[in-house]
C-alpha cells in the first residue's frame, strides 16, 4: 500500500525536550525526598505523566505532579525547540501531500503548548494527547485513535518514535514503524525491538515513503 498519513510521536522525536524533561523530574524528585535512578525513569519516559508519578511517588503522585507543572512552566519556552531539520521535513510531507500527526502520552495542555510554540500546530491534521484515550502506549490504542479520525487504515500509515513504547504501540497497530536514533533510547535498544527501520537524521525518511 502507499503511505499517506506519518504519525509522530513529540518529545524526543520531533522536539528536542528530553533533557529539560529530566531535569524537571530531578527537581521534583529532590524536593519530594524520593529515590530513583535516571536508568528506571528512562524505562518510563513516554509514558502519561499520571502514570509516572504513581509510580515513583505514590500516595505523593497528586504533589508530585502538581511540583512537575510548576518547574515544566518556570523556563519552558527558552528549552523547547524542534531537532534540526523537523520543519523542513514536515514542509515536504505537507507539500507532498500527506496527512500528519502527533500521537503522545504527554497531557492535552502541555502537547498543545509544545507544538504550538515550535510552530507545528501549522502542519498537523491530528493531535491525540494522554487526555484522548483511557488506553496509552506502549499499546496501540492512541496511534488507531489518530487513524481513525484521519479515515486510513494501519498499512497506508508511518509511525515514527523514539522509545520502547513507540516501537511497541506501532508495530502491535500494524503501521510501517520507524525509530529515530536521537531520542530516549540507544540505537541498540531500538533495534532489538525489530522496527521496521531507523532513522539516523530526517533525509532517512523519504526511502520509506512509498
Amino acid at each position: 500500500m502507499t503511505i499517506s498519513v506519518a504519525l509522530f510521536d513529540l518529545d524526543g522525536t520531533l522536539v528536542d525536550s528530553l533533557p529539560f524533561i529530566m531535569n524537571t523530574y530531578n527537581l521534583v524528585f529532590k524536593k519530594l525526598n524520593l529515590p530513583w535512578t535516571e536508568i528506571e525513569l528512562i524505562k518510563w519516559i513516554g509514558r502519561p505523566l499520571r502514570e509516572i508519578a504513581s509510580f515513583f511517588a505514590g500516595e505523593k503522585k497528586d504533589e508530585f505532579l502538581k511540583l512537575y507543572e510548576k518547574y515544566y512552566n518556570l523556563d519552558f519556552e527558552n528549552n523547547i525547540s524542534p531537532f534540526p531539520g523537523t520543519i523542513e521535513m514536515l514542509e515536504f510531507l505537507k507539500i507532498n501531500g500527506f496527512l500528519l500527526g502527533i500521537v503522545t502520552s504527554k497531557g492535552k495542555e502541555g502537547a498543545m503548548r509544545t507544538v504550538e510554540v515550535t510552530g507545528m500546530d501549522n502542519y498537523m491534521d491530528v493531535v491525540i494527547t494522554a487526555h484522548d484515550v483511557y488506553v496509552h502506549k506502549p499499546f496501540p490504542d492512541p496511534i488507531l485513535k489518530a487513524l481513525e479520525i484521519l479515515n486510513v487504515p494501519p498499512g497506508q500509515s508511518l509511525y515514527i518514535g523514539d522509545s520502547y513504547h513507540d516501537i511497541k504501540a506501532g508495530l502491535e497497530a500494524g503501521t510501517t514503524t520507524l525509530a529515530v536514533t536521537w531520542g530516549i533510547n540507544t540505537r541498540e535498544e531500538l533495534a532489538a525491538l525489530n522496527p521496521d527501520g531507523l532513522l539516523e537524521s530526517w533525509a532517512d525518511l523519504k526511502k520509506f515513503l512509498v
